[in-house]
């Protein structure tokens, strides 16, 4: 196959994925729409109900991507924006002006609410489209924005995206990103190449991107399982994931700076301990066995991986206690006893692990 085959393959394949990822909301939107029509035009009786649909679609559409918090805010922003052009229009009737005053007015309403961004923002749309599509002002698409975004809401929370699956894809991007920058970082320190060094940098630089990703996964996953009864089994699972993003913070800093000393002590340093590269990639190997085990009751095999990097790195500075292996050594230690914690270790249990792993008595050091 050609490279433009390849490229042509990888593409349609990226699609397919989109679209299994979104088979879900997808079929959400349709029946959310289709169902929020039936009550406000069959049910309701409003002949023009398209307001309905819309209002049920949007909520379905920004369900999927923000919190709960926000999906409200966008569904009444759509009805506070239609109550106040419907009351305003009924009044002063179309114009150039009125749109203006209408759009002024329902921000402002919106406002005085005490809407976000989003809450305003959408307001203001709504209110344009009233203020400008021929139609009653009697209050029907009030109700009918009301309906669609309830219904749409409704079927959200009832039949949500799997809120651990999509935690887990994110989790995996962050620790494969982290553990190859780990990776890169050892490769590069064992042949005291500067520039390898450097781009491993900026690979341990961009983990930090996938973890925040990941955080807003796991914040939307939580909500939605507290929401939604099919899924209240897995909110100690998301729980776990949220306790261990903020000590795994702290690794990926020690991570970019661990790049940066490799990018030091390969300017500096003619030779390092083979260990040393030796430690780092036991520490990417621990990152990696923390993926597996944060699902698992039992996180031991990850916590003695982690301690193995300990162990190497100690060995190291045996051999070579330069300033520049000191570093890496040092930064080594505080990365595996942030991941300790990660791993579901209280901190004094975790210093104490990584100070017998490299035989520091409790006096000598600080992590």
């Amino acid at each position: 196959m050609t490279l433009s085959g390849d490229v042509l393959q990888a593409s349609i394949q990226a699609r397919l994925t989109t679209l299994r990822d979104l088979a879900l909301p997808i079929v959400q939107t349709a029946a959310a729409a289709g169902l929020a029509w039936y009550v406000a035009h069959d049910l309701i009786g409003h002949p023009k109900a398209f307001f309905a649909p819309i209002a049920a679609a949007i909520s379905i559409g920004i369900a999927g991507q923000q919190y709960l918090r926000r999906v409200f805010e966008l569904t009444f922003g759509v009805a506070v924006g239609i109550a106040v052009a419907d009351l305003i229009i009924s009044g002063i009737g179309n114009g150039v002006w009125q749109v203006a005053l209408v759009v002024c007015l329902s921000m402002a309403a919106a406002v005085l609410i005490g809407g976000g961004s989003l809450f305003i923002s959408q307001a203001a749309a709504s209110s344009v489209l009233v203020a400008t599509l021929p139609g009653s002002h009697n209050g029907s698409r009030f109700v009918d924005a009301l309906v669609g975004g309830a219904i749409g809401l409704g079927i959200v929370v009832i039949s949500p995206t799997n809120p651990v699956r999509r935690a887990r894809r994110a989790a995996d991007e962050f620790f494969a990103e982290l553990s190859a920058a780990l990776d890169q970082i050892a490769d590069a320190l064992e042949r005291r190449d500067v520039a390898a060094a450097r781009d491993a940098l900026g690979r341990a630089r961009a983990a930090e991107g996938t973890l925040r990703r990941w955080g807003a996964t796991v914040g939307m996953g939580r909500e939605t399982a507290m929401l939604s009864p099919p899924y209240w089994s897995v909110r100690a699972r998301l729980d776990d994931y949220a306790a261990a993003i903020g000590p795994l913070e702290l690794v990926v800093r020690n991570a970019r700076v661990l790049g940066r000393a490799s990018v030091r002590a390969s300017e500096l340093d003619p030779t390092v301990p083979a260990e040393l590269p030796a430690a780092i990639r036991a520490l990417a190997q621990a990152v990696r066995a923390t993926q597996t085990a944060l699902d698992h009751p039992d996180r031991s095999a990850a916590i003695e991986a982690a301690l193995r990097a300990v162990d190497l790195a100690s060995n190291a500075y045996a051999l070579d206690a330069g300033l520049p292996v000191a570093t890496v050594v040092g930064l080594l230690r505080s990365a595996v006893t942030d991941l300790l914690v990660a791993l579901g270790l209280e901190r004094s249990v975790a210093v104490e692990r990584v100070r017998a792993a490299a035989g520091v008595r409790a006096d000598q050091a600080d992590y």
